[in-house]
Parts: C-alpha cells; structure tokens; sequence
C-alpha cells in the first residue's frame, strides 16, 4: 500500500528536473574549393601567318613568354586561394 501511495511521488519528481541544454559543438567542416575561372589569353602567337618576317615573329614569341608568365601568376593565385 506504502509503493501506491509513493509511486506518484516518484513518478512526478522526474518531470521535476530541468531540461538539459543543448550544446553547440563546432567542428571543421571541408568545403569544395571554387576558384574563380581564369581566362587563357590570347597569345601573340595566334596571329603570325608562315609569311611573316623573322624580326615580327622574335618579337611575337617575346611577348607570349611575358604572356605565358603573367598567365602562371594568375593560376598559382587562385591555386593558393584553394589552400
């Protein structure tokens, strides 16, 4: 008779504690690198015709190298962007 009388009590003293908090955990999460794209140049190059002089395509070829290593820089930026 005593556990009927008490059981209420005990069943109601449960509901009696505070609820637990949640807790925020923050973890690393990887994202997907998404460089920005990176037009190729038009390289001076593209224009000679077989019956240009020697000198118009020294100079072409110059000027694709300065083009060439410009063109390096910009893809070692977003390349570095990603790291």
């Amino acid at each position: 008779m005593r556990l009927v009388l008490l059981l209420p009590i005990l069943l109601s003293a449960g509901c009696a504690t505070p609820p637990s908090v949640p807790l925020e955990v923050r973890v690393p999460v990887a994202l997907a690198c998404q460089p920005p794209a990176i037009e190729v140049p038009r390289f001076a190059t593209s224009d000679l015709r077989p019956d240009d002089d020697l000198q118009t395509k020294i100079r072409a070829l110059l000027a694709e190298r300065q083009q060439h290593l410009a063109y390096e820089v910009r893809l070692r930026a977003a390349l570095d962007a990603c790291r």
